[in-house]
């Protein structure tokens, strides 16, 4: 992928295609979401707050739709800690055709300070930002194949800040908030890539592609009623920040061509051109997200705790 041969601000036209974005009330799910419907696609916005996703539509409704573009949008309730929300809200989607594209964007970023537990029992950081996403990405797998579509994991630069190998992936022992985060982040990388290894496997027409959106901060971002409102402080210290830092309008670019590039493949890992900003671009994700062992480790705990086995042999027999 050379530079220039992806124009974020002039996405090709995506007339047709429909995509599914976790956690897009707000930030890189948000402006994914404007984006994406800007070049005409279908989005179908999902959160766990039915007023914050009601005002997130309606922002994309009045930024986007409504000053001319071809998209649209629709909004369905998702709480990706929760995985029987999971399994409703894919029974929902499955029952519309297919899906060409599904963004795992939906997270925590801010860990609480003690260990707390899902409703199914897990630990909340890697029940949301893993478990749900691995549940949801299996059970649209037939509608993805469909699609011929392709799922974007959500990665970070965390995982390069040093080595956090999720041996104990629930944390039942020595929690701490930067470490169940930097661990789901681990987790979703290396099963992202663990993903195209099993679909090129089996014979599978997904692509599995992972993104991070390098430093992408709210008060370098454009105001939106409802959806984001920076306060004058966190404008201030943001900005302060501004030769490493970027928006998260910028942030979602590299999201967006996971999802709509044609010439992106399986396995890609793209991110900024600059690491913390810039354009999107392919890049090589940290070391310990690429090894797969550890991957093939996280993927059977993933199916024990989710309660998930992936239908790869149903998949290869789909067609669109």
């Amino acid at each position: 992928m050379a530079r220039g041969d992806w124009d974020p601000e002039n996405l090709p036209d995506l007339s047709g295609r429909t995509y599914l974005i976790t956690g897009s009330n707000a930030g890189l799910g948000y402006f994914s979401a404007e984006q994406l419907v800007g070049a005409g696609a279908h989005v179908i916005m999902t959160g766990r707050s039915p007023n914050r996703l009601a005002a997130a539509r309606a922002a994309v409704t009045r930024r986007v739709v409504d000053a001319g573009a071809p998209g649209s949008v629709e909004t369905l309730l998702l709480d990706t800690s929760n995985l029987g929300s999971v399994r409703a809200a894919a029974a929902t989607v499955k029952g519309r055709g297919k899906l060409d594209g599904l963004l795992l964007n939906a997270g925590i970023v801010h860990p609480p300070r003690e260990r707390e537990t899902s409703l199914d029992g897990n630990e909340l950081v890697f029940a949301t930002n893993v478990l749900g996403h691995f549940a949801l990405a299996g059970a649209l797998l037939l509608t993805l194949a469909a699609g011929r579509g392709r799922m974007v994991w959500l990665g970070s630069m965390s995982t390069s800040l040093g080595a956090q190998d999720p041996v104990d992936p629930q944390l039942r022992e020595n929690y701490t908030g930067w470490r169940a985060y930097v661990q789901s982040k681990v987790a979703t990388t290396a099963l992202g890539f663990e993903a195209d290894r099993r679909l090129r496997d089996a014979g599978v027409p997904v692509r599995s592609i992972i993104a991070h959106p390098g430093y992408s901060v709210s008060g370098r971002t454009r105001g939106v009623v409802g959806v984001n409102e920076p306060s004058r402080l966190a404008r201030f210290t943001d900005n302060l920040q501004a030769a490493l830092t970027q928006s998260k309008e910028r942030g979602a670019w590299p999201l967006v061509r996971a999802l709509a590039d044609p010439e992106v493949e399986g396995g890609d890992f793209l991110g900024p051109r600059f690491v913390t900003r810039g354009e999107p671009r392919k890049g090589r994700a940290s070391k310990i997200t690429r090894d797969p062992e550890i991957a093939e480790r996280l993927w059977g705990v993933c199916e024990d705790a989710a309660g998930v086995r992936w239908p790869f042999l149903k998949a290869t027999k789909t067609r669109r």
